[in-house]
C-alpha cells in the first residue's frame, strides 16, 4: 500500500469557507511537501477542484507530476452524470489511477438507485481507461446502502474510499464502518479525531487530533484491508481545529501533518518513494 497526502491535509492552508489565506497552497506547493516527505502519492480532493484549472495550469500540474513520477490521485463531490464524465475526462488526461468522488453536493442528495444507475452507465469507460472510482463513506450514507451499492454495480474498477471518521455523521463507529467496507476499500483517508463530553454534560464533542494520538486505531484498520487486497493507497487528512489567527491555525496543520506522516511511516505498512531530499 502506497503512502500519500491529501489536499484535505491542509484544509486551512488551503482555505476553507469564510477563512482563505492571503497566499493561500496549490497543488505544485502540495507535490513540494509530498516529494520532501518521501511520499508517492497526492491526492488532490474538491477543496482544490482542478476542474476550475485554465489548461495551462493544468499542463504545468501534469508536467510536475509526471517529471517525479508520482501516483496522482483526483477528487470531486456531486455525483451527477455531467460532473462524474468531466472527471473520468480528467484522470485519463492526468493519468490518475483513482477517481474519488463525494456523492452529495449543494441541494444534491441522490437516491441510492440513481447512483447505481450512474455509476454503472460509465463502467465500460472506467475500465477502458483503467480507472478506479472510491466512492466515499461520507455522512448521511448508512454502510449497509453502501454494500449494497458495491453488492449492486459488482465491478473492480468501483470500490470505497474508506474515511475514519465520516461515517459518525450517519451514527456509525469506524470499528464497524471498517469491517463491513473492507472487502470494498480502494483507498483509505486516514484521518484521527478525540471526543470530549461537553462542560454541561449534555453530549460530546468531536474534533479532530493528531494521527496516532486520538480515537483511530491505525494498525487495526490496516489490518482490516489487508486480506481483500483492493485498496492501494491511503492519503493522510485532517480535521485541525480552528485556533487563535488564521496563520497560527495553518502552522499547528503543517506541524500536525508532518507528524502524522512520521507516525505512519513508522507503522512499516507502507511503500515509500526514494525522492526524499537529505
Amino acid at each position: 500500500m502506497i503512502l500519500g497526502i491529501s489536499s484535505f491535509a491542509f484544509g486551512w492552508g488551503i482555505g476553507v469557507d469564510g477563512h482563505r489565506p492571503q497566499a493561500p497552497m496549490s497543488e505544485t506547493d502540495l507535490a513540494a511537501i509530498a516529494l520532501e516527505q518521501g511520499l508517492q502519492c497526492l491526492q488532490i480532493g474538491d477543496n482544490l477542484p482542478i476542474h476550475t484549472f485554465s489548461r495551462d495550469r493544468l499542463n504545468a500540474f501534469k508536467t510536475v507530476i509526471g517529471k517525479h513520477d508520482m501516483r496522482l490521485e483526483i477528487g470531486a463531490r456531486k455525483l451527477t452524470d455531467e460532473h462524474l464524465q468531466r472527471y473520468i475526462e480528467l484522470a485519463s488526461y492526468l493519468k490518475a489511477p483513482l477517481l474519488r468522488f463525494v456523492i452529495d453536493g449543494d441541494q444534491y442528495e441522490p437516491h441510492v438507485p440513481t447512483i447505481q444507475s450512474i455509476v454503472k452507465n460509465v463502467l465500460p469507460e472506467l475500465k477502458e481507461n483503467r480507472i478506479v472510482l472510491g466512492i466515499e463513506n461520507h455522512d448521511r450514507f448508512k454502510t449497509t446502502q453502501l454494500v449494497k451499492l458495491m453488492d449492486a454495480i459488482n465491478s473492480p474498477y468501483v470500490g470505497i474510499c474508506l474515511d475514519c471518521a465520516n461515517s459518525l455523521g450517519a451514527g456509525e463507529g469506524l470499528e464497524y464502518v471498517a469491517t463491513m467496507l473492507a472487502p470494498f476499500t480502494v483507498n483509505l483517508h486516514i484521518k484521527d479525531f478525540k471526543t470530549e463530553r461537553l462542560r454541561h454534560k449534555m453530549g460530546f464533542l468531536i474534533t479532530g487530533e493528531r494521527v496516532g494520538k486520538g480515537l483511530v486505531n491505525v494498525p487495526f484498520l490496516l489490518e482490516k484491508l489487508l486480506p481483500f487486497n483492493r485498496c492501494q493507497s491511503a492519503v493522510l487528512e485532517q480535521w485541525v481545529p480552528e485556533g487563535g489567527t488564521i496563520q497560527a491555525t495553518i502552522d499547528v496543520e503543517k506541524q500536525w501533518a508532518y507528524e502524522g506522516i512520521e507516525y505512519l511511516k513508522q507503522t512499516g505498512w507502507f511503500e515509500l518513494s526514494q525522492h526524499k531530499k537529505n
